[in-house]
C-alpha cells in the first residue's frame, strides 16, 4: 500500500466539495470509489470534508467504496475499525480531529467516530483486472496509485474508471498527475488548480 495522510492533497478533496459535491447531491444516493486507497486515510478524509458541507440526514446519503489491493491484509483490523496510532493523526487540524476521533483507552490509538466509519466500505480489488467493482458511481477518486503503473496500464484503468462511472460522474485525480492525450474525449476538465474531471 503507498504510503499517505490525512488530508492530503486537500485542494483537491476541497474541489470535489465544491464543484462535484453539488450535483451528486441532486441524486438519489452518493456513490463514489475511492480506488487505491492505502491504508484508507484518503477515504475517512474525503467522508469527513463532505460530513462538514451536508447536514446529517443528507450525509446519510453518502456511500464510500474505499478499495485497494490489500497485500498487507490490513482491511480486517485498523482501516476497517478506523482506528490509527498517535502519528498517523498528527497533521490533523486540531478542530477537526477532536470533533472526529477519540482515544483508545490511553493506547496511544485513536478511533474515528461511528457515522464517519459507517460511510466507508472496504473491499480488496486489484485495478489491473480491469474490471470495477460497481458501476454508476457519482465519483471516482484515484490519487497515488496510478504513478506505479506504465504508461498503458493507466490508460486502461482510466478507460474502467470511465465505464464505471455514471453518466455525469466525476473523475478526481492527483495534482501530479495529468490525463494522458488518448483520453481527452473521455472527460471533460473543469479547473486549471484541480484535477477534477467529468465523464463525457
Amino acid at each position: 500500500m503507498a504510503f499517505t495522510y490525512f488530508f492530503r492533497d486537500l485542494q483537491t478533496l476541497n474541489a470535489v466539495r465544491d464543484h462535484a459535491l453539488p450535483v451528486m447531491k441532486t441524486k438519489g444516493y452518493i456513490n463514489i470509489w475511492d480506488a487505491g486507497c492505502a491504508s484508507g486515510q484518503e477515504p475517512y478524509s474525503l467522508s469527513m470534508i463532505l460530513n462538514e458541507s451536508m447536514g446529517q440526514m443528507l450525509f446519510q446519503k453518502v456511500r464510500i467504496l474505499a478499495t485497494d489491493i490489500d497485500e498487507s491484509n490490513l482491511f480486517a483490523g485498523m482501516i476497517r475499525e478506523g482506528i490509527y496510532l498517535r502519528e498517523q493523526v498528527q497533521r490533523i487540524p486540531k478542530e477537526v480531529f477532536e470533533r472526529y476521533f477519540a482515544e483508545e483507552e490511553s493506547s496511544g490509538k485513536y478511533r474515528l467516530n461511528k457515522e464517519i466509519r459507517a460511510s466507508v466500505h472496504f473491499l480488496k480489488h486489484d485495478l489491473l483486472s480491469l474490471s470495477p467493482p460497481e458501476k454508476g458511481f457519482g465519483l471516482v477518486a484515484c490519487k497515488n496509485v496510478l504513478l506505479h503503473f506504465t504508461e498503458q496500464q493507466r490508460i486502461a484503468v482510466l478507460k474502467m474508471f470511465h465505464d464505471a462511472l455514471a453518466e455525469d460522474g466525476f473523475l478526481v485525480m492527483e495534482q501530479t498527475q495529468k490525463l494522458p492525450e488518448e483520453l481527452q474525449e473521455l472527460f471533460q476538465p473543469l479547473l486549471s488548480n484541480a484535477r477534477l474531471y467529468q465523464k463525457k
